[in-house]
Parts: structure tokens; sequence; C-alpha cells
């Protein structure tokens, strides 16, 4: 039976990989009647261990990819000592950067020094060098340096190993049912789960979990990954089953966003048919300078003449609404008691940034210390903060943990990025690479956008997306400069 199912596995009769594969089923089984007999029911865990490590073994692409498909379904888990991790991904992030780490000690010469030299990977290792600065000096260095481990084998999987592993559009196809499947299966979930209730707004949290910390987590994952659907509709012939699958999908997603309730994704989808005609049109500098601009005079104002303070909410009336359009109309009037908790966290960061300009209060430490920089003039009823959740603005936080150098390299990545992928768009001959260079950008700037009102680079579901949109986007300029065809 054993050799059988090794030969269906593609493993030759006399390779070495024959003799482990029996002994990790032998051990499974064992370990599986031991489970059982002694209602140990943990044992029943170790064979998909085992079959994991053989895998990785074995080959540690497939083991990416099922990492991938992970991704949608982990679950985030508390841990003793105030740890919290995502199972199982992250648990397979750190297998994979043992493997990634291995790989490139053992294959240094056979690394593409076009991709070390990419501007990208020199914006991105900047980045990791400030954070590793702002780290030495942080007021918790223990919890900075957690910080840091995870941006370390974020960056490594999704940015390094997805580089070496997503080169072909094969490799693309791959990645993108491998992801797609597992997140229709936790989208169902939800949609099944609030159906039952008549689509309530007012349970939209309860029928999140387990699969999702929020639904703005949801929607705002399901917003970024429609670019990917609508480049996989070019793979398939027009009206055929595979193509009439994924219409079908983006509809679904889209209803499903609807009743996610969540304003950050509808802007997104908007702002995602604007993204395609900039980068169409040339036009990403300009629509950057004008951002800038109003963002800059805003600023100006809200910090002229103490200007600020006339965006301090009523106490009474910042309250949490059970209708969806009656919290729209309140966000309108500032009455939002999510949008003002951002102002109030907003705020109280203005006072943390002065008081730390260049390498900040160290990385993930904002939480411990934000209270007492905020202003009482702003406080709602959730100021509490007993979810213990950041600042809600991705830039500030940088800001605040890593100072202010800190956020002008983050930024100078993100604008670098845009810039390629508008350059990198227009080099690429028509046809899938193309496709693939538009799904990727507009990944990136909706997740870019969306850090405006939120903090998603540090979520697994999310955080992923980000740097794997990057790495596919280098991959696809070596693509061009080596004049492959397709």
């Amino acid at each position: 039976m054993l050799n059988r199912l090794s030969t269906i596995l593609g493993i030759p009769g006399d390779h070495p990989q024959r003799l482990l594969f029996g002994g990790l089923a032998v051990v499974s089984m064992l370990l599986i009647w031991a489970g059982i007999g002694f209602q140990a029911w943990w044992l029943l865990g170790v064979p998909a261990v085992l079959a994991v490590l053989w895998l990785t073994a074995v080959d540690f692409r497939r083991v990416f990819f099922l990492m991938i498909a992970c991704l949608p379904l982990s679950i985030e888990t508390e841990l003793p000592g105030g740890f919290s991790t995502d199972l199982p991904s992250e648990q397979l992030m750190w297998l994979l950067t043992l493997c990634g780490v291995g790989w490139l000690l053992r294959n240094v010469r056979a690394v593409d020094a076009r991709f070390v030299r990419h501007p990208l990977t020199i914006g991105l290792i900047l980045h990791l060098i400030w954070i590793s600065i702002s780290v030495l000096t942080s007021q918790d260095v223990y919890v900075s340096l957690k910080y840091l481990l995870a941006k370390g084998w974020y960056v490594i999987v999704f940015y390094c190993l997805a580089t070496h592993l997503l080169r072909t559009e094969k490799d693309f196809k791959e990645f993108f049912w491998w992801f797609l499947i597992p997140l229709l299966i936790a989208v169902l979930s939800v949609f099944i789960r609030h159906a039952a209730i008549n689509f309530s707004f007012q349970d939209v949290a309860y029928v999140m979990g387990p699969f999702f910390r929020n639904h703005v987590m949801y929607a705002c994952l399901l917003a970024i990954f429609l670019p990917f659907i609508w480049y996989a509709t070019y793979w398939y012939r027009r009206w055929s089953k595979m193509w009439w699958f994924l219409v079908i999908t983006i509809a679904f997603l889209l209803v499903a966003i609807n009743f996610a309730y969540t304003r950050a994704a509808y802007v997104a989808l908007a702002a995602a048919v604007g993204i395609y005609w900039i980068m169409r049109w040339r036009l990403m500098k300009m629509a950057l300078l004008g951002f800038a601009l109003v963002l800059g005079i805003f600023i100006t104002f809200v910090g002229t003449r103490d200007n600020w303070l006339e965006f301090a909410p009523d106490y009474e009336k910042a309250i949490t609404h059970t209708r969806f359009d009656n919290l729209l109309e309140a966000t309108t009037k500032l009455e939002d008691i999510s949008t003002m908790e951002r102002v109030y966290r907003w705020v109280a960061a203005t006072y943390m940034i002065k008081e730390r300009p260049i390498t900040g209060f160290g990385p993930g430490n904002f939480y411990f210390y934000y209270t007492k920089y905020t202003v009482s003039s702003f406080k709602t009823y959730v100021s509490d903060n007993p979810e213990h959740s950041g600042i809600h603005n991705y830039y500030l936080m940088t800001a605040v943990e890593q100072g202010l150098p800190g956020m002008v390299i983050f930024i100078l990545f993100s604008v670098l990025v845009m810039l390629y992928g508008e350059r990198v768009f227009h080099r690429s001959p028509p046809g899938w690479r193309r496709r693939m260079v538009t799904a990727s950008v507009m990944c990136f700037i909706l997740i870019d956008l969306l850090m405006l009102m939120n903090d998603l680079v540090e979520t697994d579901k999310i955080g992923s997306l980000f740097f794997v949109s990057v790495a596919m986007l280098v991959n696809l300029d070596l693509m061009n400069r080596s004049g492959v065809e397709g």
C-alpha cells in the first residue's frame, strides 16, 4: 500500500524519500492509535506536523503554496505571556523563513544580482534597517524586537521567497487558486451566518469569527484581492465555465463587501477604477503630487491657531449606531464613534511625535504609551480600548514608533512602488504580463489607501498581499529587462 501511495506521489522506487515517506506513514499511524487509545487528542495533530516537515524536506515550494492556502483560513490566537499568533499560517512562515535562509546560504551565487540591486529591494532594506535602529532606542526593546522578527519573516517569505517562486504565469495561477478557494470558503462561512440573521448591521462583527478579526479586515481583504480575480478572467475563454465561475465570484464578493458595511472598502472599490486609468494615462506623478498638496493644505489648516480643537466631538453624541444609514450620516457630522476614536488617538500621536521625533517610541509600542498623551475633549465611549487596537493610521503609527525618518522612508518606498508600477506597466507587452502588473499595483495602492484609516500591514491576510504584490512587480520588471516574450 505504501509503495502504491508513494508511486502516486511521484517518488521513484529506489529514491531515499520513499524510505522517509514510509517511516513517516508508520509513525503517523502509531501516533493516531496512541492518541485515540490514551485520549491524548493533541497527538492527532503530530502527523500533520510531520507531513509538513517531510514536504519541506522534499520541496519547500509546496509548503509555500500550502501557507498561501492557510492565509484566508488562519485564526488569530492569544497565547500566554502576552503573545499572539495566527494559526497555522504564522507557523508555516517560521518554517519557510528557515528554508529561505538555508536556501540562500546554499545557493548564494544563484541569486539574481538584479533583484538585489533593484530599487524596490533597496527601499525595503532601508525600511528594515531603520526599524532595527528604532529597536535599539525603543522604550521597550522586548516588544520592539518581537515586531522586528515578525517583519523579518514577512519580508523573507512574502517578498524574497515569493520573488524566487513566482516567476511565470503558471506560478501566478498557482498562487491565485491556492488563495482564492480557501478565501471563498471563509467568505461563504461568514455570508451564510450573516444571512441567517438577515444581514444585520448591528451583529456584523459577531459573524466574522473565527477567520477574521473584524468586518473591516474582512471587507478590505475582499476589495484588495478583486483586481487579481479580474485579471484571472483573462486566462479563460469568454463564456466558458471557468470564466463564468470567476465572473460570479466577483459578483458574490461585491455583494459580500456590501453587507460588510465597511466604508473604507466602498472607497477602495471606487478608487480601484481611478487607479487603473491614472496608470494607463501616465498620471501617477500628478496624482501623487495632487494628493500630497491636498493633504499638506489640510494639515496646515488643522495645525494653525489650534483649529484642530474644532474637531473635538460631543461626548454624548459620538456613539455606536445600530443602523448603517445612521452611521453614514453621523460620519459626515463627525459624530460616529469609530471615526472620532481615531481622531482621539491621532491627537495623542501628534504629541508623541513631538516628544520623540527621530527614533520614536519603538516598533509595537504605541498602545503601551499613548494614553498619557491623549486630550480629554476628544475622548469617546470606547477610549478605554479593550481590544488593544492601534492608532488606525499606519503612517502616523510609523512616525510614532519609528520616528519621522521611519515614516518618510516607508512613504518613499510606497511612492517608489507606485511610480515603478506605472513604468513597468507601459514597458510590458500587451497580454498577461501587463494585466499582472495592473493587478499587483492596484492591490498595493489600495492597501496604501486603506492604511490611512487602518493598521493592516501587520496582519497575515493583508500584509502578505502587500509584499507579494511588490515581489510580483519586481519579477515582471526583470522579465521586461531580460526581453522575455509573452
